[in-house]
């Protein structure tokens, strides 16, 4: 049971990561975006994948800073996000952002084997 919560811990960590890469990635191209605008974009997007990484090789210290993400990533998305966004995207957006982490640093946390 334990390696299965670990493998969908990576998996999930994983996903999200890749996801907003990719999307950071593709949105700034598909809108032109200029290169100095991107690259916080992009570079949020590896320090997502960063993160995903980290509790690969230190599970706690990464799950702990999985769920600190997560919680950041969701505070300042409801402070600073696209108020143009109805009320229904801002929630989605939130959630895509900040859950899988938060969920992902838990079950790293959950699982008490030695690293």
């Amino acid at each position: 049971m334990k390696l299965r919560k670990m493998h969908i811990a990576r998996a999930l960590a994983l996903f999200w990561a890749a996801f907003w890469m990719f999307f950071f990635v593709a949105e700034s191209w598909a809108w032109h975006t200029p290169v100095p605008q991107a690259l916080p974009w992009v570079g949020a997007g590896f320090l997502f994948i960063l993160l995903a990484l980290l509790p690969w090789r230190w599970r706690v210290t990464g799950g702990i800073l999985l769920v600190i993400a997560g919680l950041a990533i969701g505070v300042a998305y409801v402070i600073w996000g696209a108020p143009s966004l109805p009320l229904a995207g801002r929630v989605i957006s939130t959630v895509t952002l900040s859950l899988p982490p938060l969920v992902a640093g838990i079950l790293f946390l959950a699982d008490r084997r030695v690293s």
